[in-house]
């Protein structure tokens, strides 16, 4: 069985609709990064493309093949690692946002 969290070819990565991690190639607008994407068999919004998870209608966030370098599965929650920060031990409210200072 393959490593869930490996970066692989954009060749292979699903085309139903699951979200997928995508790394997106440095451009002119910006430097490389990371996106949750799905692909999108085209609707009256837009074409046949993968979207980002952040797009809605009218403001389609779309990414053209040659974009997109590889992909990987989302990650698993591991409950088992899953740790919760200590409770806040200050006695006075206003000290967390920085007004008690």
């Amino acid at each position: 069985m393959e490593e869930p969290d490996r970066w692989r070819h954009m060749r292979s990565a699903p085309r139903d609709g699951s979200r997928i991690l995508v790394t997106i190639r440095p451009s002119e607008q910006g430097p490389g990064a990371v996106d949750l994407v799905y692909w999108s068999r085209g609707d009256r919004f837009g074409g046949e493309a993968w979207r980002s998870s952040d797009s809605v209608p009218g403001r389609i966030i779309a990414y053209a093949e040659p974009e997109l370098k590889c992909w990987m599965p989302m990650p698993a929650a591991n409950l088992d690692q899953l740790t919760l920060p200590s409770a806040w031990e200050g006695k006075d409210e206003e000290e967390l946002d920085g007004s008690g200072i």
